[in-house]
Protein backbone atom coordinates (compact mmCIF):
# COMPACT_ATOMS: atom_id res chain seq x y z
CA UNK A 1 0.00 0.00 0.00
CA UNK A 2 1.40 3.39 -1.10
CA UNK A 3 1.23 5.99 1.65
CA UNK A 4 1.68 9.53 1.66
CA UNK A 5 3.35 11.66 4.66
CA UNK A 6 3.40 15.41 4.18
CA UNK A 7 5.01 17.36 6.90
CA UNK A 8 2.81 20.40 6.12
CA UNK A 9 -0.32 19.63 4.52
CA UNK A 10 -0.81 22.52 3.05
CA UNK A 11 -2.25 24.21 -0.39
CA UNK A 12 0.28 22.62 -2.40
CA UNK A 13 0.41 19.06 -0.20
CA UNK A 14 -3.14 19.08 -0.69
CA UNK A 15 -3.35 19.60 -4.24
CA UNK A 16 -1.29 16.17 -4.42
CA UNK A 17 -2.98 14.39 -1.58
CA UNK A 18 -6.42 14.62 -3.22
CA UNK A 19 -4.91 12.95 -6.73
CA UNK A 20 -3.51 10.46 -4.57
CA UNK A 21 -6.18 9.51 -2.47
CA UNK A 22 -8.38 8.83 -5.40
CA UNK A 23 -6.09 6.64 -6.67
CA UNK A 24 -6.58 4.85 -3.03
CA UNK A 25 -3.36 5.78 -1.62
CA UNK A 26 -2.96 6.54 2.60
CA UNK A 27 -2.49 9.98 3.04
CA UNK A 28 -1.21 11.09 6.41
CA UNK A 29 0.32 14.18 7.61
CA UNK A 30 0.34 17.17 9.88
CA UNK A 31 -1.14 20.84 10.55
CA UNK A 32 -0.86 23.55 12.55
CA UNK A 33 -4.50 24.04 14.30
CA UNK A 34 -7.25 22.46 15.41
CA UNK A 35 -9.56 23.86 13.09
CA UNK A 36 -7.48 22.46 9.82
CA UNK A 37 -6.58 19.03 11.52
CA UNK A 38 -10.52 18.20 11.80
CA UNK A 39 -11.33 19.65 7.51
CA UNK A 40 -8.15 17.56 6.88
CA UNK A 41 -9.63 14.51 8.84
CA UNK A 42 -12.95 14.77 7.15
CA UNK A 43 -11.30 14.43 3.72
CA UNK A 44 -10.25 11.21 5.06
CA UNK A 45 -6.28 12.01 5.80
CA UNK A 46 -4.94 11.05 8.98
CA UNK A 47 -3.58 14.22 10.21
CA UNK A 48 -1.97 15.20 13.56
CA UNK A 49 -0.89 18.51 15.14
CA UNK A 50 2.84 19.86 14.10
CA UNK A 51 4.23 21.19 17.25
CA UNK A 52 8.35 21.28 16.58
CA UNK A 53 8.59 19.19 19.54
CA UNK A 54 8.90 15.40 19.49
CA UNK A 55 5.54 13.85 19.15
CA UNK A 56 4.36 10.03 19.47
CA UNK A 57 1.33 10.72 17.11
CA UNK A 58 3.72 12.12 14.69
CA UNK A 59 6.19 9.19 14.98
CA UNK A 60 2.84 6.63 15.04
CA UNK A 61 1.74 8.38 11.55
CA UNK A 62 5.04 8.28 9.51
CA UNK A 63 5.38 3.94 10.13
CA UNK A 64 4.36 2.74 7.07
CA UNK A 65 5.68 6.10 4.91
CA UNK A 66 6.48 5.06 1.56
CA UNK A 67 6.54 8.56 -0.04
CA UNK A 68 7.26 11.82 2.22
CA UNK A 69 6.50 15.50 1.25
CA UNK A 70 7.70 18.65 3.55
CA UNK A 71 6.75 21.72 3.11
CA UNK A 72 7.42 23.24 6.56
CA UNK A 73 9.77 26.31 6.32
CA UNK A 74 13.36 26.38 8.56
CA UNK A 75 13.25 28.31 11.63
CA UNK A 76 16.13 29.67 13.71
CA UNK A 77 17.26 26.72 14.60
CA UNK A 78 17.43 24.93 11.21
CA UNK A 79 14.88 22.72 9.82
CA UNK A 80 12.30 21.15 12.28
CA UNK A 81 11.54 18.03 10.96
CA UNK A 82 15.24 16.72 10.69
CA UNK A 83 15.86 18.48 14.22
CA UNK A 84 12.78 15.89 15.58
CA UNK A 85 12.18 13.21 13.72
CA UNK A 86 15.66 12.17 11.77
CA UNK A 87 15.92 9.39 13.94
CA UNK A 88 11.96 8.06 13.12
CA UNK A 89 12.03 9.06 9.29
CA UNK A 90 15.81 6.81 8.89
CA UNK A 91 14.70 3.73 10.43
CA UNK A 92 11.30 3.81 7.97
CA UNK A 93 11.82 0.65 5.96
CA UNK A 94 9.22 1.61 3.31
CA UNK A 95 10.16 5.15 2.59
CA UNK A 96 11.02 5.11 -1.29
CA UNK A 97 11.36 9.04 -1.90
CA UNK A 98 11.45 12.31 -0.20
CA UNK A 99 10.46 15.83 -1.68
CA UNK A 100 11.49 18.90 -0.06
CA UNK A 101 9.09 22.02 -1.60
CA UNK A 102 11.78 24.81 -1.35
CA UNK A 103 11.36 28.49 -2.91
CA UNK A 104 13.53 30.12 -5.92
CA UNK A 105 14.07 32.68 -3.45
CA UNK A 106 17.48 30.81 -2.88
CA UNK A 107 18.48 32.19 -6.44
CA UNK A 108 18.49 35.92 -4.87
CA UNK A 109 18.45 38.76 -7.30
CA UNK A 110 19.72 37.40 -10.77
CA UNK A 111 18.66 41.07 -11.84
CA UNK A 112 15.98 39.67 -14.45
CA UNK A 113 18.30 36.89 -15.87
CA UNK A 114 17.33 33.80 -16.63
CA UNK A 115 18.32 30.85 -14.27
CA UNK A 116 18.11 27.27 -13.77
CA UNK A 117 19.39 24.39 -11.61
CA UNK A 118 22.98 24.96 -12.64
CA UNK A 119 22.79 28.22 -11.21
CA UNK A 120 24.69 28.62 -8.10
CA UNK A 121 22.12 29.85 -5.12
CA UNK A 122 22.65 33.60 -3.86
CA UNK A 123 20.30 33.75 -0.82
CA UNK A 124 19.81 37.79 -0.06
CA UNK A 125 18.07 37.10 2.94
CA UNK A 126 17.93 35.56 6.31
CA UNK A 127 14.67 33.27 4.84
CA UNK A 128 16.27 32.31 2.32
CA UNK A 129 19.55 31.31 3.32
CA UNK A 130 17.64 29.65 6.09
CA UNK A 131 16.07 27.50 2.73
CA UNK A 132 19.20 27.10 0.89
CA UNK A 133 20.92 25.62 4.33
CA UNK A 134 17.71 23.13 4.55
CA UNK A 135 17.85 22.01 0.82
CA UNK A 136 21.89 20.97 1.76
CA UNK A 137 20.75 19.38 5.03
CA UNK A 138 18.21 16.88 2.99
CA UNK A 139 19.76 16.15 0.05
CA UNK A 140 23.05 14.85 2.88
CA UNK A 141 20.31 13.16 4.92
CA UNK A 142 19.38 11.39 1.80
CA UNK A 143 22.68 9.94 0.74
CA UNK A 144 22.75 9.28 4.78
CA UNK A 145 19.70 6.88 4.56
CA UNK A 146 19.73 5.96 0.87
CA UNK A 147 16.79 7.13 -0.16
CA UNK A 148 16.22 9.58 -3.01
CA UNK A 149 15.23 13.19 -2.01
CA UNK A 150 14.11 15.36 -4.68
CA UNK A 151 14.19 19.68 -3.78
CA UNK A 152 11.26 21.34 -5.70
CA UNK A 153 12.22 24.85 -6.06
CA UNK A 154 8.61 26.49 -6.39
CA UNK A 155 7.48 29.77 -8.27
CA UNK A 156 5.04 32.09 -6.91
CA UNK A 157 2.02 29.61 -6.12
CA UNK A 158 -1.19 30.67 -7.18
CA UNK A 159 -4.91 28.29 -7.87
CA UNK A 160 -8.38 28.23 -6.09
CA UNK A 161 -8.58 30.51 -3.51
CA UNK A 162 -5.40 32.03 -3.87
CA UNK A 163 -5.03 34.17 -6.72
CA UNK A 164 -5.29 37.73 -7.49
CA UNK A 165 -8.96 37.77 -8.23
CA UNK A 166 -9.44 36.90 -4.46
CA UNK A 167 -7.42 40.17 -3.98
CA UNK A 168 -9.37 41.92 -6.15
CA UNK A 169 -12.53 41.17 -4.64
CA UNK A 170 -11.19 41.69 -1.26
CA UNK A 171 -9.75 45.07 -2.30
CA UNK A 172 -6.44 44.32 -1.28
CA UNK A 173 -4.93 43.84 -5.00
CA UNK A 174 -2.11 46.30 -5.60
CA UNK A 175 -0.22 47.83 -8.66
CA UNK A 176 3.45 48.04 -7.50
CA UNK A 177 5.51 49.42 -10.24
CA UNK A 178 9.27 48.88 -10.07
CA UNK A 179 10.98 48.65 -13.66
CA UNK A 180 12.64 45.29 -14.91
CA UNK A 181 10.92 43.75 -12.01
CA UNK A 182 9.57 40.34 -12.63
CA UNK A 183 8.29 37.22 -10.77
CA UNK A 184 7.90 33.40 -12.21
CA UNK A 185 4.77 32.03 -11.15
CA UNK A 186 2.92 28.22 -10.75
CA UNK A 187 -0.69 26.87 -10.92
CA UNK A 188 -0.84 24.47 -7.76
CA UNK A 189 -1.89 21.93 -9.97
CA UNK A 190 0.85 21.80 -12.09
CA UNK A 191 3.04 21.51 -9.00
CA UNK A 192 0.92 18.50 -8.44
CA UNK A 193 1.75 17.42 -11.63
CA UNK A 194 5.14 17.69 -11.55
CA UNK A 195 5.49 16.08 -7.96
CA UNK A 196 3.41 13.13 -9.49
CA UNK A 197 6.11 12.82 -11.95
CA UNK A 198 8.77 12.82 -9.87
CA UNK A 199 7.37 10.03 -7.79
CA UNK A 200 7.18 7.70 -10.79
CA UNK A 201 10.98 8.07 -11.14
CA UNK A 202 12.97 9.26 -8.35
CA UNK A 203 16.89 10.56 -8.53
CA UNK A 204 18.85 10.99 -5.77
CA UNK A 205 19.82 14.46 -5.51
CA UNK A 206 17.87 15.94 -7.96
CA UNK A 207 16.92 19.93 -7.75
CA UNK A 208 13.86 20.87 -10.02
CA UNK A 209 12.67 24.47 -10.73
CA UNK A 210 8.71 24.30 -10.70
CA UNK A 211 7.66 27.62 -12.50
CA UNK A 212 5.50 28.37 -15.59
CA UNK A 213 6.97 29.32 -19.23
CA UNK A 214 6.29 33.24 -18.79
CA UNK A 215 7.98 35.19 -16.14
CA UNK A 216 5.72 38.62 -15.97
CA UNK A 217 5.74 41.64 -13.84
CA UNK A 218 3.14 41.29 -11.28
CA UNK A 219 1.77 44.96 -12.17
CA UNK A 220 0.73 43.43 -15.48
CA UNK A 221 -0.84 40.43 -14.15
CA UNK A 222 -2.69 42.37 -11.90
CA UNK A 223 -4.18 44.67 -15.23
CA UNK A 224 -4.86 40.98 -16.65
CA UNK A 225 -6.80 39.61 -14.31
CA UNK A 226 -9.19 43.12 -13.24
CA UNK A 227 -9.75 43.44 -16.95
CA UNK A 228 -11.22 39.37 -17.45
CA UNK A 229 -13.19 40.62 -14.68
CA UNK A 230 -14.48 43.29 -16.21
CA UNK A 231 -13.56 45.86 -13.87
CA UNK A 232 -10.94 48.76 -13.43
CA UNK A 233 -7.30 47.97 -12.38
CA UNK A 234 -6.21 49.58 -8.90
CA UNK A 235 -4.18 52.62 -9.73
CA UNK A 236 -0.01 51.75 -10.57
CA UNK A 237 2.22 52.80 -7.50
CA UNK A 238 5.60 52.99 -7.81
CA UNK A 239 7.83 50.61 -5.67
CA UNK A 240 9.95 53.38 -3.54
CA UNK A 241 6.02 54.66 -2.18
CA UNK A 242 4.26 51.39 -1.63
CA UNK A 243 2.89 50.67 1.57
CA UNK A 244 4.22 47.22 1.58
CA UNK A 245 4.68 44.80 4.25
CA UNK A 246 8.62 42.97 5.26
CA UNK A 247 7.79 40.35 3.57
CA UNK A 248 6.14 41.65 0.53
CA UNK A 249 8.61 44.15 0.10
CA UNK A 250 11.23 40.95 0.42
CA UNK A 251 9.74 39.53 -2.47
CA UNK A 252 10.79 42.86 -4.35
CA UNK A 253 14.34 42.63 -3.37
CA UNK A 254 14.85 39.68 -6.12
CA UNK A 255 14.48 39.90 -9.66
CA UNK A 256 15.16 36.76 -11.80
CA UNK A 257 13.35 34.27 -14.75
CA UNK A 258 12.88 30.86 -13.50
CA UNK A 259 13.81 28.14 -16.55
CA UNK A 260 11.44 24.97 -16.52
CA UNK A 261 13.53 22.31 -18.95
CA UNK A 262 14.07 20.24 -16.18
CA UNK A 263 10.67 19.50 -15.52
CA UNK A 264 10.06 18.89 -18.96
CA UNK A 265 13.05 17.14 -20.63
CA UNK A 266 13.48 14.78 -17.66
CA UNK A 267 9.87 14.25 -15.95
CA UNK A 268 7.75 14.86 -18.99
CA UNK A 269 5.71 17.42 -17.69
CA UNK A 270 3.44 19.00 -20.05
CA UNK A 271 2.29 22.17 -18.15
CA UNK A 272 -2.07 22.37 -17.64
CA UNK A 273 -1.28 26.20 -17.51
CA UNK A 274 1.66 27.67 -19.24
CA UNK A 275 1.35 30.78 -18.59
CA UNK A 276 -0.47 33.17 -16.29
CA UNK A 277 -3.13 33.79 -18.71
CA UNK A 278 -4.70 30.37 -19.01
CA UNK A 279 -4.19 29.54 -15.25
CA UNK A 280 -6.25 32.90 -14.20
CA UNK A 281 -8.76 32.10 -17.18
CA UNK A 282 -9.71 28.55 -15.59
CA UNK A 283 -10.12 30.83 -12.26
CA UNK A 284 -12.31 32.93 -13.90
CA UNK A 285 -15.91 32.96 -11.92
CA UNK A 286 -18.36 31.97 -13.70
Amino acid sequence: MSRLFAFGLGYSAQALAARLRDKGWQVAGTARDQANIERLGAQGYEVTRFTGQPDQAVAQLLQGTTHLLHSIPPGAGGDPVLAQYREEIAALGSLQWIGYLSTVGVYGDQQGRWVDETTRPAPNSERTEARAAAEKAWLDFGGEIGCPVQVFRLAGIYGPGRSVFDKLRAGTARRVKKDGQVFSRIHVEDIASVLEASMARPRAGAIYNVADDEPAAPNEVVAYAADLLDIPPPPEVAFAEADLSPMARSFYEGSRRIGNGLIKSELGVALRYPTYREGLAALLPE
